[in-house]
This record gives structure tokens, C-alpha cells and sequence, in this order.
């Protein structure tokens, strides 16, 4: 049976890297059935809503979801901001389908390593970071305006479970890389941090083959930069990931270039997951030929990975994504001297051309 895979490509270049992202397992040769629907700014404006219905509906019915981007500065404005892309859309999916564990691998390519602002071996990252996705500052309520406006609210709020289910994950994905886990959280200050920290360490000492440290995130943003190679697993709990696996991506020198996984709790040997590029949709070179669709074409990889447990086909368009590069083509964001310029399309092709050979 063919597994059936949800596509909302989105806005802005969310269509073009998503579409290469399908032609690369299409060259898988897995027998998959894609159906495409609407999301973010572009269901805003066919159907007056970022997340419609039957967009929900499919993502419920589907054995993955593939997503390129959503939002852009026409729908900054939009009132209530509860209709916006990214809170209307993104938020929701997150919520709706019980996606709290986000994995977001930050590794530097070979044939890259010029474009990282680090020098030298310094630049060599491979690290993960795992984003508790679903609770936090972003979810918390209230969440209002009052006194006319001039006083804001956002609340943090997160419980035991929450903190176990995501360090559990942590815990897995440390045993398959070097069994490191470095919890990042805000103790000295915050009472979420301190209960995050607490659960952590009791954690630890039930699983000793792991070795966990603790970190303040003010620390690990310096460390980030300072000695990337320290880290193996960063845990971390929502605003926080979300920082600091955008600052990982950009020592690997482009954004371009990362994939994600947000991932739901196991179902049997299926493990249900929403795969995107961690890039925006960047409608300044929309339509242009110009974006890179390569953390696109990875996240299909962590779909393969995660929700079918084929690592073979998973490491086999990872691989074909490194003889691309090595062979000296670049998109617009990663060029430099002595390499080849060439369109999305283009890239996808060479890579799913790789894929089949």
C-alpha cells in the first residue's frame, strides 16, 4: 500500500523547494500517494483562513506531512493575529497533530565549510537540537493586551510531563549519535527552568549510559560559536530551541540548508511527522529560480528515517545531496568562486538524478 504523504508547500518559495523535495522520493522508488493542500498566507487568501479545515483533515488522515513555508510581510497586518500564517497555521498543526518533538540537525557539509562564518575545522558541526515544540511561552495562556494596549502578556507554562515526553526523545537519539545530552534552560531565573532542570537530572540518573550536562541558554548561545564541536544533543524547551537551532544553522553557512522533523509519539513502528526546511519562505527571490531546495530535499530524508524506518533510502539521498556539492554546483545563496551557479530546479534535479543512479 502506498504510504500517503500530506504536501503543503505554502508561500513564498515554499512551492519550489517543496516540489523538489517530492521529484527526490519520487526517485526513491517507495510507492508513495501525494496530496496537495493549502496553508498559511495562501489559504488565507483562497479560503479567509491559514489552516482550513480540510487541510486538517488531510494532515489527520496522512502517514506524514511535507511543508515548505508559510507567511511573508502582506500578511504581517492581518487582524486578529490569530489569522496570521504563522500563529494560525503553524501553531495549530503543531498543536492539533501532537507535534512536540522538534529535531533539527545542524551539520556542516564538506564542501561547505567556506561558507560558515567559523574557520577552520572549528566550522565542522554536527550536532542536533531537540525543541519541545508544543508547550512553553508560545502556547501558554493568557496571551492578551490589556490597559488599552499598553501592557502585554505572554505566560510560560510547562509541566513534568511535558519536560519527561521530550527528554525521553533526547535520550533515544543521543544512544544512535555520541551518547551526550546538553540540557539548556534558564534555572537561575525562571521557574519553568527550574522544573525542567529537576525532571532532567532525574532522568539522568535513570539512564546512566548517557552522559547529560546542564547549560544556561545565555552560556550556550556563547559556547555555539565559541566550540560548536562540544555539542552532541542540545535539549531545550520551545522559544529557547527555536534560537538557538537558527544560530547552529547559520555556522553550517546557510539556512538553506537545514532540515526539521516534528514528530508525535510512536504508533506501533510508524512514528507520524510534519518534515519542513527550518527557513522562511523568503518572498523576496519567490518565483526566481533562486532558492535552495536542499533542506527541503533532507527533511524528506528525516521522513524517511522517522515515520517509515528506511534508513537505507534516507542515507541514500543524503549522500546524493554531498556528491551535488562536491561536484562544484551551487545555488545563489552558497556561491562562491570557482563553483557553478545554478537554479533550484536544477539542484533537484542533479540530486534526484543521484538518487536513482
Amino acid at each position: 500500500m502506498a504510504h500517503k504523504i500530506a504536501v503543503l508547500a505554502g508561500d513564498g518559495i515554499g512551492p519550489e523547494v517543496t516540489a523538489e523535495s517530492v521529484k527526490v522520493l519520487k526517485a526513491t522508488g517507495v510507492d508513495f500517494n501525494f496530496e496537495d493542500a493549502l496553508v498559511g498566507g495562501a489559504a488565507y487568501d483562497a479560503k479567509g483562513h491559514p489552516l482550513p479545515q480540510e487541510t486538517l483533515d488531510l494532515c489527520k488522515a496522512a502517514d506524514a506531512v511535507l511543508l515548505g513555508a508559510v507567511g511573508g510581510p502582506k500578511y504581517d497586518v492581518i487582524q486578529p493575529p490569530e489569522l496570521r500564517p504563522e500563529v494560525g497555521a503553524l501553531l495549530p498543526l503543531r498543536r492539533e497533530l501532537n507535534l512536540y518533538a522538534n529535531v533539527r540537525p545542524a551539520k556542516t557539509l564538506r564542501a561547505l565549510m567556506n561558507a560558515s562564518p567559523l574557520k577552520g575545522e572549528r566550522a565542522l558541526v554536527d550536532l542536533v537540537v531537540m525543541r519541545e515544540l508544543t508547550g512553553g511561552i508560545y502556547f501558554g495562556q493568557p496571551r492578551e493586551r490589556r490597559d488599552n494596549g499598553n501592557i502585554a502578556i505572554d505566560t510560560c507554562v510547562y509541566s513534568k510531563m511535558e519536560v519527561e515526553r521530550i527528554a525521553r526523545r533526547a535520550f533515544d537519539i543521543a544512544r544512535s549519535r555520541r551518547h551526550q545530552i546538553t540540557s539548556v534552560d534558564k534555572a537561575n531565573v525562571l521557574e519553568t527552568s527550574r522544573l525542567w532542570r529537576e525532571v532532567v537530572t532525574k532522568m539522568a540518573e535513570e539512564n546512566k549510559d548517557v552522559m547529560v550536562e546542564h547549560m544556561l541558554v545565555d552560556n550556550a548561545a556563547m559556547q555555539l560559536v565559541r566550540d560548536p564541536q562540544h555539542f552532541d544533543v542540545i535539549l531545550t524547551e520551545n522559544m529557547f530551541g527555536d534560537i538557538l537551532s537558527d544560530e547552529a544553522s547559520m555556522i553550517t553557512g546557510s539556512l538553506g540548508l537545514l532540515p526539521s522533523a516534528s514528530l508525535s509519539d510512536a504508533k506501533g513502528d510508524k512514528v507520524f511527522g510534519l518534515y519542513e526546511p527550518i527557513h522562511g519562505s523568503a518572498p523576496d527571490i519567490a518565483g526566481q529560480g533562486r532558492a535552495n531546495p536542499i533542506a527541503a530535499i533532507l527533511s524528506a530524508a528525516m521522513l524517511l528515517r522517522y515515520s517509515f524506518q528506511d534508513e537505507t533510502r534516507a542515507s541514500k539521498i543524503e549522500a546524493a545531496v554531498d556528491q551535488a556539492l562536491d561536484s562544484g554546483i551551487r545555488t545563489a545563496d552558497i556561491f562562491e568562486s570557482g563553483t557553478r551557479l545554478v537554479s533550484t530546479t536544477e539542484m533537484g534535479d542533479t540530486i534526484a538524478s543521484q538518487v536513482k543512479q
